[in-house]
């Protein structure tokens, strides 16, 4: 059954977080099995934000059409943490964006599926390569909607090493001027970057003050806990106060595979076909 009408089927049932969280397991496998056929993706950045992108298009959150990926009533999704993003890949599948057949063709030759998405991808909106854009084109986003009357909403998912760049900061003061509160940050808080522990980099503390300082209203989520993350997610949607938001979803990067979970350069590190075997074995 395709997955959408799963979850219009689910829709009333009670064990809605049953199927939400049976939903972001088999991501989380599929996102393993998919680095397992392409090493060279970003496996640990892609594990931490399972729950997320799980809560956003499972949970009823976003609005999209598989069969029409550029809607005019969807809304915009930029996933500014691209190479994180490995997780979207089976999400999309499910959905109906492409045919399932294709997460076996990840990062070959003649595939749309790479190890950094790009819009030829359905279901992508932007290019999400370089770091710390992400922000700058959710407003633009936000400001062309809001422009035009429409009540679609952004949601821009970031990690928090990307932080790091002045420019998401440039972008948040112009959504808070702009009151634009169709702007929803998501923030992957998993506290390490591609050189180690954020903290012994750049430390973002006190981030909730920080966001708050720069004019957003701020949520904090246990990032591992999909209903947490829905509920969070959707009462974020639903906010039209004049101000931008911010969900800080507190994650573990590498969230399931052990070795990664303890690994500081867990950014940098893959898993071995074998090891990845382990960890979907361990699991079953």
């Amino acid at each position: 059954m395709n997955a959408l009408k799963k979850v219009e089927q689910t829709r009333t049932s009670s064990d809605f977080a049953k199927f939400l969280h049976d939903k972001a397991t088999w991501v989380r496998q599929q996102t393993l099995e998919i680095h397992k056929l392409a090493p060279e993706t970003r496996v640990a950045s892609s594990l931490s934000p399972v729950e997320i992108f799980s809560a956003l298009y499972y949970g009823e959150v976003a609005s999209y059409k598989p069969s029409i990926p550029f809607w005019e009533g969807r809304d915009r999704v930029v996933i500014s943490k691209g190479h994180g993003s490995l997780s979207m890949y089976p999400i999309l599948a499910d959905l109906g964006f492409f045919e399932m057949s294709e997460l076996k063709k990840v990062c070959t030759k003649g595939s749309f599926l790479g190890g950094i998405p790009d819009p030829i991808i359905p279901g992508y909106e932007t290019v999400n390569g370089s770091l710390g854009h992400g922000v700058g084109v959710g407003c633009g986003m936000a400001t062309a909607l809001k422009t035009l009357g429409k009540n679609n909403k952004v949601f821009v998912i970031t990690g928090d090493g990307e932080l790091h760049e002045g420019s998401i900061w440039e972008g948040l003061m112009f959504a808070s001027h702009h009151q634009l509160d169709n702007l929803n940050l998501i923030v992957d808080h998993n506290k390490k970057c591609m050189l180690g522990e954020t903290k012994n980099i750049l430390g973002l503390g006190p981030l909730i003050d920080k966001f708050k300082a720069f004019g957003l209203l701020v949520e904090v989520v246990d990032g591992h806990d999909v209903m947490a993350c829905q509920a969070a997610l959707l009462k974020m949607k639903n906010l039209n106060t004049g101000k931008p938001k911010a969900l800080i979803a507190e994650t573990v990067k590498g969230k399931g595979a052990p070795q990664l979970e303890s690994n500081p350069m867990c950014h940098v590190t893959g898993l071995k076909a074998v090891e990845v075997d382990e960890i979907l074995k361990r699991n079953s």
